[in-house]
């Protein structure tokens, strides 16, 4: 007789003890596959991911302030903006607007924009500022945490929060 040769009683009890252990190797083996590409940061390698930073469209952001020519004017209560499939749609303060939104890399354009013609005691001298910025060109865009900033070629800057 073989003396290594294993009785099928053996063998199958042998698999038994084996085969919980072989299934956890490799479910780990597994996990570790997909999450071991990713940097601390959360990017990816080769991802195209370039921050965690919150997106600029979809947000509802509220309008802070807007600096021009280093006048920083307050804004009234309800202003915002909110840019999405290619569209801007918002509140100067008093006035709605809408207006045509391209967004490429870290700058928007905004075009088109038509707005309500409601009158508003002082606050149309800050809808006029605004609306003048938001429609002085490429603006570049910069979001840090729950703050926006978008920026003409100027120098002047339209302040926001995300809400």
């Amino acid at each position: 007789m073989n003396r290594h040769r294993h009785s099928p009683e053996r063998t199958d009890a042998r698999r038994a003890r084996s085969t919980p252990a072989l299934v956890a190797v490799l479910l780990l083996a597994a996990l570790a596959a997909a999450c071991g590409d990713e940097q601390a940061d959360g990017r990816r390698p080769g991802s195209g991911a370039v921050s965690a930073e919150p997106p600029l469209t979809g947000v509802r952001w509220n309008v802070d302030s807007v600096t021009v020519d280093g006048a920083t004017h307050r804004a009234p209560d309800g202003a915002h903006l909110t840019i999405e499939d290619g569209k801007a749609a918002g509140s100067y303060g008093c006035n709605e607007f809408t207006a045509k939104a391209v967004v490429e890399g870290g700058s928007v354009r905004f075009s088109g924009a038509r707005a309500t013609r409601m009158a508003c005691a002082g606050r149309m001298a800050f809808e006029r500022t605004l609306a003048g910025t938001l429609a002085a060109g490429a603006l570049t865009t910069e979001v840090k945490g729950g703050t926006l900033t978008l920026g003409t070629a100027h120098g002047d800057r339209v302040s926001l929060t995300r809400k």
